[in-house]
Parts: structure tokens; C-alpha cells; sequence
């Protein structure tokens, strides 16, 4: 989140208990009040509290895009990153890498992206207040990977139907595996669930009326 509205009994009230929240200092902010508040008759009736808005002075999403280009100039890759407007707001921030490198950038299956969006976030969620979500794409390839993604639960599905098998997929990150299981969650005829631990976990896909026999009742599922 970029900013934090308080309420509080008196504006210095509402300041106290807004800083209290984000563990900063007063220095470290912007304050704007938005209602004064007041005591009301005899400080009982009528009384209304005060509102403020706190923001952090930092530009997360300006040192975020900094953060990007500082290590490609290290890596030796020129890009462009572009803050992506539609789909960045007070609780989220897409950045979008251009380059002639791209197969560099993405990586293997997109690993080599998501350890740049985790370092990012790393670097966004230390200037932001409460959790910031960070998004990085290259070119849309998010987007088709998660076409080829969906495209490959519902193949494995008819699978798993044809064969009568349980049906075991390649280790995927969390977000991935979310993908396949959102892909197959209105299909009444398989089930889905994950198995294994980081980084090793994967999706099973089994037939709806043999998905009691087929799961391990210890694992727990973490992807839906």
C-alpha cells in the first residue's frame, strides 16, 4: 500500500496511531488531514473523530524501476522498464521489460523473472506500508505462459479421463500451479491438488470419483 488513512479521537491522535501501525517516524512521512474532528456538546454528543492520510516520502515504485535498471547495467543488458498504468494503484505495480535479450531475462520456464520480481518486491515493500504486490513481465510473456499453461491442464485432464490415471505434472512455482487449478476448478469430472515441498511441489490430476483413494490425506493443499 503507498498510503494509510487513521482515525483518531484529535488529528495528533490519529498521527500516533498511524505511525504506531507503520513503525515510522513523523519525518519519514507526508500527513494531509482530512477531517479535524471535534469533541462535540460536552465533548459527548455529537463528537466526530478525526481523519488523516499518511504517506511514505519515498517513491516505492520510482526506486523499484531504479532497482531493475541498476542490475541489467550490471549484467551488461540494455532495456527499457515502463511502469504499466492500468495496472498499478495504490496496492500493486506492473513493470514491463523491453530488450533484445528477453530469453536472458525470462529464463527457464520464467525463473530468471520471478527471481528479479522477488528481489524487486524486496526492494519496493522496505519504502511501502503493509505489503506492496510487485508484478514484472517481459513483452506479454506472462500472459502467453499462462495460455500455454491452461492450454496444458486441460490436455493432462482429458488425459487423466482417457486413461483412468492419476495424472503428474512438472514441479511449478506457486503461481503457476494456482493457474492450473483455477484452469480445472469448473471441470465436475477431475479434481486437482499438489504434492511435495518447495521447490518440488507439483499438481495431480485425477478423476472425480477416484480422488479419495489417489490423495494423501497428510498433504495439504496451499495452492487454492
Amino acid at each position: 500500500m503507498l498510503s494509510l488513512k487513521q482515525e483518531g479521537k484529535t488529528v495528533d491522535e490519529a498521527i500516533s496511531l498511524a505511525l504506531e501501525k507503520l513503525n515510522m517516524d513523523k519525518d519519514e512521512v507526508d500527513i494531509r488531514v482530512i477531517k479535524e474532528g471535534n469533541k462535540g456538546i460536552l465533548g459527548i454528543i455529537g463528537g466526530k473523530k478525526a481523519l488523516i492520510e499518511v504517506k511514505a516520502k519515498a517513491d516505492p515504485i520510482k526506486e523499484g524501476r531504479d532497482f531493475l535498471k541498476k542490475v541489467f547495467e550490471k549484467m551488461s543488458i540494455r532495456v527499457s522498464v515502463e511502469i504499466i498504468a492500468r495496472e498499478t494503484n495504490n496496492e500493486q505495480v506492473l513493470y514491463n521489460i523491453n530488450s533484445r535479450d528477453l530469453g536472458i531475462i525470462i529464463g527457464h520456464r520464467g525463473e530468471t523473472l520471478d527471481a528479479l520480481q522477488y528481489l524487486t518486491s524486496l526492494v519496493v515493500n522496505k519504502k511501502t506500508i503493509g505489503y506492496f504486490r510487485v508484478l514484472i513481465d517481459a513483452e506479454g510473456y506472462r500472459e502467453k505462459r499462462r495460455k500455454t499453461i491452461e492450454r496444458l491442464a486441460r490436455k493432462l485432464a482429458r488425459k487423466a479421463l482417457s486413461t483412468g490415471r492419476k495424472v503428474m505434472l512438472e514441479p511449478m512455482p506457486p503461481h503457476e500451479r494456482r493457474i492450473i487449478h483455477i484452469t480445472l476448478k469448473e471441470d465436475e469430472r477431475v479434481y486437482t491438488y499438489s504434492e511435495g515441498k518447495e521447490p518440488y511441489r507439483r499438481v495431480m490430476i485425477v478423476k472425480q470419483e477416484d480422488k479419495d483413494e489417489n490423495i494423501d490425506r497428510n498433504e495439504k493443499n496451499e495452492d487454492n
